[in-house]
């Protein structure tokens, strides 16, 4: 009974420290599984997308564009914003194959009660392509790495 309480106080316990800028939050399982998606085999792909450098510029140029777009915008206010660019950039080098851990939440739980639609989804696949367009990311690439994420939609979408 005392390991039933332990595991579950340590699954509620605020984090003693978070990564420096980011807000604390609850301790959650971590996982690569998380990610959504299996990576990517080889590393052609990240090479596609400049590498980890160039991951980083799409992630933190998408940010900054959802943020900027009247359509989803309200949806990111009042959230961490460098979590977010730190997430992105692990999920999406993960998927990559650029040997990154994923140490977010799944999908469902990190999407969930932010009332998300298929509109808003919509919104963020176009604020992501833009980001890739702007990294040079080629065409065929863009779309390999997007059939790999749209499975997600579907834990992220709530109504």
């Amino acid at each position: 009974m005392l390991i039933v309480a332990l595991v579950l106080s340590l699954q509620t316990a605020p984090q003693t420290v978070p990564p420096p800028g980011e807000d604390p939050v609850d301790v959650y399982p971590q996982s690569n599984a998380n990610a959504g998606a299996t990576p990517f085999e080889g590393k052609a792909m990240l090479k596609s997308f400049h590498g980890r450098a160039g991951i980083d510029r799409i992630a933190d140029d998408l940010v900054t564009r959802m943020k900027r777009d009247p359509r989803i915008a309200d949806i990111f206010k009042g959230q961490d914003e460098v979590r977010l660019r730190r997430l992105l950039k692990e999920q999406f080098c993960h998927i990559l194959n650029g040997g990154c851990a994923y140490s977010g939440r799944t999908m469902k739980a990190a999407h969930k009660n932010l009332g998300l639609q298929t509109a808003d989804v919509g919104a963020l696949v176009e604020d992501l392509q833009a980001a890739m367009r702007m990294e040079g990311v080629a065409f065929f690439a863009q779309n390999r790495f997007l059939a790999k994420l749209a499975p997600m939609k579907r834990d992220a979408v709530e109504r």
